[in-house]
């Protein structure tokens, strides 16, 4: 079994070498994607021969980076990639909780949850991303008769010839709008194992319209009804469920 670890990276300095050191600790396969970097983690990666990198002259979205990332790995004879985040709110401790599942050979993609797990007050996340998470997951299983807890954690592990039947093209955050839809209708085998929920930034932005969390509940309901509707499902059904969120 060949593993790629992909980590997208966007102005990440801060972070990135402490994050790939501890990565690396675990896997020796790591790709990252930057993603139009301005603050130095371009010129940062380029100085580590020990890693695989794609760069973007400008930023794409980070989508775009994870589309790629399964294209590089596809490319390359890999049989899965994990993907995480790299402004330390996904433990590299966790990557062999992915790869034990990997090896149970069961599913197509693992999914990591922040939400399997009972929270502490603590734990909760900042202003409005629990609900809209909550409003978007239920709608989810709602429509596919899934039992996700989490449809926004972008640590997972994904079987590439899987990852090959499906047709990604959303560039931006809205991403997992279109992975679910297609991967459910592609049949592919999908399981939750539970990450730690970690905010290290309270206050990190997505950008533009998308820092108003009813903009951003209202492009993600937006692109699922796309994808729902170049995937032929019904629009009754799709009208009936997205009814309350789209509003």
């Amino acid at each position: 079994m060949r593993l790629l670890i992909a980590i997208p990276v966007y102005n990440e300095r801060q972070y990135v070498q402490q994050v790939l050191d501890k990565v690396k600790s675990y896997h020796d396969q790591v790709l990252l994607v930057d993603d139009g970097s301005t603050d130095g983690t371009a010129q940062y990666l380029m100085g580590r021969p020990d890693i695989h990198l794609i760069r973007h002259a400008e930023n794409k979205g980070y989508g775009q980076s994870l589309i790629d990332a399964f294209a590089y790995a596809d490319e390359r004879g890999f049989d899965w990639v994990i993907t995480m985040d790299c402004d330390e709110q996904h433990e590299p401790e966790r990557i062999p909780d992915f790869i034990k599942a990997i090896n149970e050979d069961r599913w197509d993609i693992v999914s990591g949850s922040r939400y399997l797990r009972a929270m502490t007050d603590n734990d909760l996340p900042p202003g409005d991303r629990r609900t809209i998470n909550a409003t978007i997951t239920s709608l989810i299983n709602n429509l596919f008769e899934m039992n996700l807890t989490d449809a926004f954690c972008g640590f997972k592990a994904h079987r590439v010839s899987a990852m090959r039947r499906l047709k990604l093209d959303e560039p931006g955050y809205a991403f997992p709008m279109q992975l679910w839809p297609q991967a459910f209708s592609a049949g592919l085998r999908i399981t939750e194992i539970p990450v730690r929920l970690i905010y290290n930034d309270p206050n990190r932005h997505f950008g533009g319209l998308l820092d108003n969390a009813q903009n951003r509940l209202q492009h993600y309901t937006n692109v699922l009804y796309g994808e729902m509707r170049k995937l032929g499902t019904k629009s009754d059904r799709v009208d009936e469920v997205c009814s309350g969120c789209c509003q």
